[in-house]
């Protein structure tokens, strides 16, 4: 996977993944130790390169490391952890 520069963009309340001068993000919101995962966005230019599926595994890292829990109420997200169940045990207790 490419190092783009990945931050958490807390003013903005999103994850932000920085590629070639442009901005693909997740917006969130963040109750105590939970984030919710609400929208994933990826520039069209950069759609079909694998943007949004990095931008989802560094969110959910920066989350693990981080001693956090999540809500995928973003479809794409959710359809990532599907994917990917050693993320499971980083969802929130509904």
């Amino acid at each position: 996977m490419t190092n783009h520069d990945f931050n958490f963009n807390q003013a903005k309340n999103r994850f932000e993944l920085d590629v070639d001068g442009q901005t693909a993000f997740i917006v969130l919101s963040q109750s105590d130790d939970t984030l919710t995962l609400m929208h994933t966005e990826v520039p069209q230019s950069l759609e079909g390169q694998g943007i949004g599926k990095e931008i989802v595994q560094k969110s959910l890292d920066y989350i693990k490391e981080h001693d956090l829990k999540f809500i995928p109420s973003c479809s794409f997200v959710a359809a990532y952890v599907k994917r990917h169940p050693e993320y499971n045990s980083l969802l929130a207790k509904e």
